[in-house]
Parts: structure tokens; C-alpha cells; sequence
């Protein structure tokens, strides 16, 4: 029995109610003369067998039931050179060879090279499995019908090709989507299925759970619009890209992404008379690798949002933004498609014997247990060939870039590429034109976690995201014909700060905003370069003035969870200042000392002569700032002021000889002062420690950011003034 709302996403709902009301939009006419056409359909691909397994879940579930119809949806360009098909199928994910196939019988109906068709999946965990994914595998029958439907859905929107305009812009919405890959506390690893303690980092905390720190990734915000329309202004088509892995449905269905068609067919009005091909609405899947829409630092919602309240919340912010919308007559397309070929990581002999053990206990039935799923994996795994080959695209809409990646992609990777692309705006379609797992970046990797393990879904190379990246941002060159931008400081204001620093000539100044490891840039121009070690996450948000809500232009920091960054420094002398932002994130009832920010000595010497800068703990000076020359001297100075976690402070550290301040928040009055003894000769200790102790001894736990290093002692009014250059003087008066 097949049990289907008759209205939602039916032929007759689309035509009936099918018109884009944009308010009068401005149409530009500065492209060349020629032709622009434009074409979209809408194909059902709902299951006729039932039932079928579902796709998403770490054990298989079947599913008699169809709660909405299940899509094809097209959109074919044509400038009057290039031809390309932009396709959206709501499924989980898709292989390649299903996917060339539906290429090859698209290619064959309309003559598209198959090479300028960019075709994904929606990553509904409400549909049939097409692909084996964790403990579930295909459904054959459903696998070998669904080419001829993908195609026949590019078939259909080309022959609607039809003279249009077409405009594109791009809003952001923060509040819908949120990291949701959370930092354990160091005293809280857990357990992963291979029975090594490992896991750092792990998606779906929990609201507010303690055991968890913050988010391990930045977010992307960014809700990108491609508006297509006739000539007199008929709605045609609509394609959105939004970096959200699901809301979750009742299976089977197309989750909010088919609702948020339907929704906007809904919203647009009666602007498509009967005989016209009816408006399609699509929802492409953007780097929702790491991104869901809970927003694990608050309490839970009550009630949680549905499919159906997402879809109508994104379907509004699209028609509001659209009312507005700048339409062209004209604009050139260009597409490029590259292969690249990937290792998948190896295991042990020692590691797949065990595997093999256990999948000896349970062989003729299917897992039961994570251990189980996860041993069966790495004997698959063993037997396939040892590389994948992943297909990459680019495609260019005017100055529209559209990066296509056949990979469950992180926000980090989704934010580099666009940084880097030279198109204004670039978005990324995920899981395109095939299926090769998730792809952390390398950092993530030492973190652990579940989008870490070795599975079908989580397979490749540790360095497979920089790799992607690069390529796609190749391909970007490619069809804009110019080159990558340069990011420089300017790409990540923080007030007037970062000029406030430099005017004062420091040593070195780390701004911390690189994408990845393990370089740590010295801004100073002095070449004092630093290494990021394992055990930090990258590009989260960082000290932020009051400048803009431009997700793509604030200060970025990055989150220490138990890596440090280290430098040499020569010929620093007794006498200097190291000024620098910090966050604490650790309970400081944890351990002895909460987290040292700053340490100047030896690596790895007994006793960790040198200088220290700590929060500290149980032992001593319990959340307040405290200084340490060592454990032979054990000076010990406290500050008086209780750091708050989760909350920026600026702190300096000046040492004069035996002489020894700090400074708060650009406070004048020292927070702490006093004599201690130079512990470690300046001609050894040049090695300068951001976010540890010189051996290794109670690792900070949270952000760091811009921190700058002097050969001289700055005055409290200096280092007052760049705390105002960042705060601004309301703000530094509190």
C-alpha cells in the first residue's frame, strides 16, 4: 500500500500555483547581444516496489509508506555556446556509475555532453538506499529504475528551453544551521568502535551537554539564490544552495528539500497561465559535512522544528531576497570537469586481522553492534581497489561561480573555496555526480570522531579536502579566466586593531587565520613563522569588533584542543612583552591548571624552566590568571580577577629582568605584579609556546587569537591603546 499526499509536489499543485511576484526587479542590460534560454522540469522518482530499506541510519530499516513524492528536478542553461543540466535527485547519495549511466541516456535524448551535466544528490535520510551506506545496502530493484528517470528529467527540462533572464544573490542565515561536530573535554575522550580512545571531536553533543567544549568548525551561513524567469517576467525556475545536512522526516521522503519546493511553487503566486511549463523550485545540498540545524550551545527546542517549519522558513527568506533581484538578459556559462585520483587511508595487518576476528562471530548475519558494522567495513574496504577517482566540476553563471564535489564536504572547505574563488559569489554543491564519503580536513582528523572512522562513507586520504579544494579552485580559474584572489589582513578585519599592533613593530605577530596547518604566518613581516601541531581546530570565530554581518569578513582564531603552536625566536632577550586574545573554554575545577596561554623555554625539559602564563586550576589561583618561572624556582604569581569561559580577554605580559606584570583587558592597573627569577638563560630559551607549557603540561582548552610578541616592554597606556583599537572606548571604559 502506497500512502501519498496528493497534493504536495503533484503536476496540477505546480502549474496552479506557479509565479514568481518579485517586485519589479531591475534588468541589466550590459551583457552582450544573443539569445539566453533556460528550461526546468520536475520528474517523480518516488518508489513503486515497496518496501524499500532506507538510506541514513547505522542499521537497516524498511519503509511501506510514501509521506511526500520523491524528485528529479533539472534546470538546463543555454547561452547559445554552452549547454549545461543542473539536476537535484532526492536521495541520500548516489554512486557515479548509477549517475554516468543517467548521464548517458541524458546525453543520448538531448545531445548535453555528459561532462556539462552536474548532477546531486539532496541527502534526505527519509529515502530508498541506492548506495550501501553504513549498515544498509541498496535496493536493487529501485537502483536499476532510477537512471532512466534522472534522465528523463534533463530530457524534459530541455525541451522546455525557452528564451529567460536570469539573476543570482546570495543571504545569509545564521540562525538555521549551526556546527554540529563538538570538542570533548581532555578528561571526557570517549571510545570509538575500534576500541581506541580517541574520540575529541563527535557530531550530535547533545543541547548544552558538559562534557563537550564548543564547536569544532566554522559555519557557513550563506543562503545562495540562481533566479531564472521569461522575458515578461513568468517564474521558470529557482535554484538554492544551502549548507544543512537534514532536518530529519518521516520516511519516505524528501525532507525539507522537496517541501521547500513545493513551498515556493506556493509562494509565488498565479503568474503561469495553463499552458506554460510549471515554476521548479530546487534545493541543492551545500558543505553540510559537519553543519545541522541544532544549535547544540542552547537549551533544546520546544517544539523542535519540523521538515515542513524549515521548509517554509527558507522558502520565505527566498522570496523576500528575491523581490529585489537584479535580472540580466544575457550572461556567458562556461563549465569544466576534472578527475582526481585519491588514496583510500590504510589499516594495519594487525588492525584488519582483528576485523576479520570479528566478523568471523557474527558471519551469515548482518551487525548488530557499531564494532561489528564498523570491523565488516574494514574488510570490504581491503578488498576494493586501494584509490578512488572522484569527479570535480566547475561551473560559471556570469560572475556566478558553482563548485561541484562528489564528497559529504565541511564548512571549512566550503568557506576556503569561496574565499579563494575568483567568481563573486562561488557556492558548492555537495555530493555531486557521485558518492566518496566525508572529507575533514586534515586537523579534524587527529580529533577523531565519527566522520573520521574508516568506513565506506569515510574512507579517503587525510589529506583529500586540500587536495579537492585546490583542484576545484583550478577549475574556478578556469571558467572565470582569471586568477585566485590573495587573502590578505584586510579579508579579516578586527576593528583597527591589527594596524594599532603593527605601529608598535613587534617581533612577530600571529593573527591566526589560516585555513589549515601547519604553518602559523608571522604578520609582523619579520618572518618569525610558527607550526601548528596536531590537536587544534581551524578558522572559527574569533575577537570580533562591531563591523559588519558579513560571515565571510570577521577575525578568525583558532581552537586549541590540546596542540600547541611553536616558534623560535633568537636573541630574545630578559626584557619583552607578548600580548594576545584568548577564550577559555575548560571548567577551571578540572585539573590543576586550567591551560597555559604563553610559555617561553626548552621543549620537553624536566621542570619547564622559563617563563609561564597560565589560567589556573585547583591547585592554585582557581580561574584566575597566574604566572609561573618553573619548578625549580616555583615562583607563583595570582591575578585577582575570575576569567569568565567562553568569553574573549586581551592579556599582555611584560618582563623586565626579575620584574614581571600582566595586564587585563587593557586595564591600567596591573592585574598581577612581582619579582621572579629568570629561570632559563635567554641563549636557551628561544622557543616561544602558544596554548602550552614548554613540556607538554596542561594544554590550553580554547581560542587563542593575535597574538603579538615585542623586544621591548610596551607601557600599560600602549598596550591600553590596542585593546581600544579592538573594543573601541565605550566598550574599554566597562
Amino acid at each position: 500500500m502506497v500512502a501519498v499526499n496528493a497534493c504536495r509536489g503533484s503536476i496540477a499543485c505546480w502549474i496552479v500555483l506557479s509565479s514568481l511576484t518579485f517586485a519589479t526587479p531591475v534588468v541589466s542590460g550590459a551583457e552582450p547581444a544573443g539569445v539566453f534560454r533556460a528550461g526546468a522540469a520536475a520528474i517523480d522518482i518516488s518508489p513503486r516496489e515497496l518496501p524499500v530499506k532506507i538510506a541514513g541510519s547505522f542499521f537497516p530499516r524498511a519503509e511501506d509508506t510514501v509521506q511526500d513524492p520523491l524528485h528529479a528536478r533539472c534546470l538546463v542553461l543555454d547561452d547559445g555556446a554552452t549547454r549545461v543540466a543542473i539536476l537535484t535527485i532526492d536521495t541520500c547519495v548516489i554512486g557515479r556509475d548509477l549517475l554516468d549511466e543517467a548521464k548517458r541516456l541524458a546525453h543520448q535524448a538531448t545531445g548535453i555532453p555528459k561532462n556539462h551535466m552536474l548532477m546531486s544528490a539532496t541527502h534526505t535520510h527519509s529515502a530508498p538506499a541506492v548506495e550501501r551506506v553504513l549498515g544498509t545496502g541498496p535496493n536493487t530493484a529501485y537502483r536499476q529504475w532510477l537512471p532512466e528517470r534522472i534522465a528523463r528529467a534533463v530530457e524534459a527540462a530541455a525541451s522546455n528551453l525557452a528564451p529567460a533572464q536570469i539573476g543570482w544573490t546570495v543571504v545569509q542565515v545564521p540562525a538555521l544551521t549551526h556546527c554540529r561536530r563538538w570538542i570533548r573535554r581532555p578528561d571526557r575522550i570517549d571510545v570509538d568502535p575500534f576500541g581506541y580512545a580517541t574520540i575529541r571531536a563527535m557530531m550530535h553533543p547533545g543541547y548544552q551537554n558538559p562534557d563537550y567544549l564548543g564547536p569544532a568548525g566554522p559555519v557557513d551561513p550563506d543562503l545562495s539564490i540562481l533566479s531564472v524567469r521569461s522575458p515578461e517576467g513568468r517564474p521558470v525556475a529557482l535554484l538554492a544552495n544551502y549548507s544543512m545536512h537534514y532536518v530529519g522526516a518521516p520516511p519516505i521522503s524528501s525532507d525539507y528539500f522537496g517541501l521547500f519546493a513545493d513551498r515556493m511553487a506556493e509562494l509565488v503566486g498565479d503568474g503561469v497561465d495553463e499552458g506554460d511549463p510549471p515554476f521548479v523550485a530546487i534545493m541543492s545540498n551545500g558543505t553540510s559535512g559537519d553543519l545541522h540545524w541544532m544549535d547544540y550551545s542552547q537549551p533544546k527546542p520546544d517544539p523542535p522544528p519540523t521538515h515542513i517549519t524549515y521548509a517554509d522558513a527558507i522558502a520565505h527568506k527566498v522570496r523576500d531576497v528575491c523581490r529585489t533581484l537584479e535580472y540580466h538578459d544575457r550572461v556567458p556559462l562556461a563549465i569544466r570537469e576534472t578527475t582526481l585520483t585519491l588514496r583510500i587511508r590504510p589499516i594495519t595487518d594487525e588492525e584488519l586481522a582483528a576485523a576479520r576476528e570479528r566478523v568471523a562471530t557474527f558471519e551469515g548475519r548482518e551487525p548488530k553492534t557499531l564494532p561489528e558494522l564498523y570491523a565488516l567495513a574494514q574488510v570490504g574496504l581491503s578488498e576494493e581497489t586501494p584509490e578512488r577517482e572522484l569527479v570535480l566540476q566547475a561551473l560559471r553563471v556570469g560572475e556566478l561561480g558553482i563548485a561541484a564535489i562528489p564528497c559529504e564536504v565541511f564548512g571549512l572547505t566550503g568557506l576556503q573555496i569561496k574565499a579563494l574563488s575568483p567568481l563573486r559569489p562561488t557556492f558548492t554543491i555537495e555530493l555531486a555526480n557521485g558518492y566518496d564519503g566525508y572529507i575533514p580536513p586534515p586537523a579534524q582528523h587527529t580529533l577523531g570522531g565519527y566522520t573520521t572512522w574508516r568506513t565506506w562513507s569515510a574512507c579517503l586520504e587525510v589529506e583529500a579536502a586540500p587536495k579537492i579544494t585546490e583542484r576545484v579552485t583550478a577549475l574556478l580559474e578556469e571558467v572565470a579566466g582569471q586568477s585566485r584572489r590573495t587573502l590578505t589582513d584586510d579579508d579579516y578585519p578586527f576593528g583597527q586593531y591589527p594596524r594599532a599592533v603593527r605601529a608598535s613593530n613587534p617581533l612577530a605577530y600571529w593573527r591566526f587565520h589560516e585555513f589549515d596547518g601547519p604553518r602559523a604566518f608571522d604578520a609582523s613581516g619579520e618572518g618569525h613563522d610558527g607550526t601548528y601541531e596536531p590537536g587544534i581546530a581551524f578558522y572559527l570565530e574569533g575577537p570580533t569588533a562591531d563591523d559588519g554581518t558579513d560571515i565571510h569578513r570577521v577575525n578568525r582564531a583558532p581552537h586549541f584542543a590540546g596542540g600547541r603552536v611553536k616558534a623560535d625566536i633568537e636573541n630574545l632577550g630578559d626584557t619583552y612583552t607578548v600580548q594576545m586574545w584568548f577564550s577559555n573554554y575548560l571548567p577551571v575545577d578540572v585539573r590543576p591548571v586550567t591551560g597555559y596561554l604563553f610559555s617561553r623555554g626548552p621543549e620537553g625539559v624536566d621542570a619547564a624552566p622559563g617563563d609561564h602564563l597560565a589560567i589556573g586550576g585547583t591547585s592554585v589561583g582557581q580561574g584566575r590568571l597566574l604566572f609561573y618561572n618553573g619548578d625549580d624556582e616555583q615562583t607563583t604569581l595570582v591575578g585577582e580577577t575570575q576569567i569568565p569561559t567562553k568569553r574573549w580577554n586581551h592579556v599582555a605580559l611584560v618582563r623586565v629582568g626579575r620584574q614581571v606584570t600582566v595586564y587585563l583587558n587593557g586595564r591600567p592597573a596591573a592585574e598581577l605584579t612581582g619579582l621572579a627569577k629568570v629561570t632559563c638563560p635567554p641563549a636557551e630559551a628561544g622557543q616561544i609556546f602558544i596554548g602550552g607549557r614548554s613540556d607538554d603540561f596542561a594544554n590550553f582548552e580554547g581560542r587563542i587569537d593575535e597574538v603579538a610578541l615585542f623586544d621591548r616592554p610596551l607601557p600599560a597606556g600602549e598596550i591600553a591603546a590596542h585593546y581600544r583599537a579592538a573594543t573601541g572606548p565605550e566598550l574599554a571604559a566597562r
